[in-house]
């Protein structure tokens, strides 16, 4: 399937707020969350709502029906050029039977989000070749501490405002591990330091998002194996260590030609040590062939950065760094320059006369 890159926000561009997994009342409501929309706006966007906003049923999302129609509006209505997500939760792949997928392929746009918008993501692209962006919902735009860095990453990957084709991932000095989605909590920042388990270079498609909803998509039409990936997995905090061991170990049996792995900060409540984390990734032999990294800025933690999901990346620890690169570039490795020296060498004796090629 041939990937689609949307075209990048510009100044005055509108974006479009939908729920299609949580409701905007279980994060507070409208009124509570209207800091988000100014911020928005005040970087030069339009924020518009989707007509089901506000709909909000015993298990604090919308139906099926109202979250699928504002799903479609979403993509349908030329003036948005974006389509971002309130929250995450638990149910967005309630949806992926009743899309019309070809809505969003005729109509392809940036699409926002996170946790178990995992979903959608993974459907979209599956689907319709769309690359999609994990990246803070609008409900993170409300909170204060961090911000700065958490809307500058999300700038970079998502507008034309440097005009530039490859970026890096950048880390934040500092991180929180409190209650993200509640500004009224005092902050206790902690030192941000990524971590090398296996040194390693490699470039690939990036996959996955939050572990425990990626694999809701196996074994159904909305999952498409990428070959030779690029993964990046977080867990949520509904989950712990014992969940994330098992769920990686199932990844890894689906993924076995897996290229590198950017493993995203735990919140406190997984109760997930290093010690913990390294006797797990100890099991898996091929975690010792390929570069993986730990306690990377993205996840259910603050402050996160924003990364194309079916875009590409390159991936190096030594020195260390995560670069993606846009379409517009040809991603060429080693190996591969290796490869095209040789054959150079075995036919130097071969040139050009005449307009043909000779002996």
């Amino acid at each position: 399937m041939k990937k689609i890159y949307p075209a990048k926000l510009k100044l005055g561009d509108e974006i479009r707020v939908i729920s299609p997994s949580s409701s905007m009342a279980k994060i507070g409501g409208m009124d509570a969350n209207l800091v988000a929309k100014k911020r928005l706006e005040k970087l030069g966007f339009k924020v518009t709502f989707g007509k089901h906003i506000d709909e909000n049923d015993q298990l604090s999302s919308a139906s099926i029906q109202s979250r699928v129609s504002d799903f479609h509006h979403a993509f349908q209505d030329k003036n948005v050029k974006a389509v971002m997500t309130t929250i995450g939760g638990f149910n967005s792949n309630e949806l992926l039977p009743y899309i019309d997928w070809r809505i969003v392929s005729q109509n392809p746009k940036l699409f926002f989000g996170y946790s178990d918008i995992t979903s959608l993501h993974s459907a979209i692209f599956t689907k319709t070749g769309l690359v999609t962006y994990y990246s803070p919902a609008y409900s993170s735009f409300k909170m204060d501490e961090l911000q700065d860095y958490q809307t500058e990453q999300w700038l970079r990957a998502v507008s034309d405002k440097d005009n530039a084709h490859e970026y890096k991932l950048l880390s934040n000095d500092v991180y929180t591990s409190d209650p993200w989605y509640d500004p009224t909590i005092p902050r206790n920042f902690l030192k941000n330091e990524w971590k090398i388990y296996n040194d390693g270079r490699a470039h690939g498609t990036i996959i996955g998002g939050n572990i425990q909803t990626y694999t809701l998509q196996l074994g159904t039409e909305f999952f498409q194996k990428v070959q030779h990936p690029i993964a990046f997995l977080e867990e949520a905090e509904e989950g712990d260590y014992t969940d994330f061991d098992r769920l990686l170990a199932q990844f890894l049996q689906v993924h076995q030609d897996l290229e590198g792995l950017v493993i995203g900060r735990f919140p406190n409540e997984c109760d997930m040590s290093q010690e913990k984390l390294l006797y797990i990734l100890d099991k898996y032999p091929r975690l010792k062939k390929i570069p993986v990294i730990y306690d990377v800025d993205f996840g259910h933690t603050q402050p996160i950065f924003t990364f194309p999901l079916g875009g590409q990346i390159e991936f190096s620890t030594e020195p260390l760094f995560l670069k993606v690169v846009e379409k517009q570039f040809l991603i060429v490795d080693t190996l591969l320059l290796c490869k095209i020296a040789v054959f150079l060498k075995r036919n130097k004796s071969r040139s050009l006369k005449g307009g043909e090629v000779v002996d």
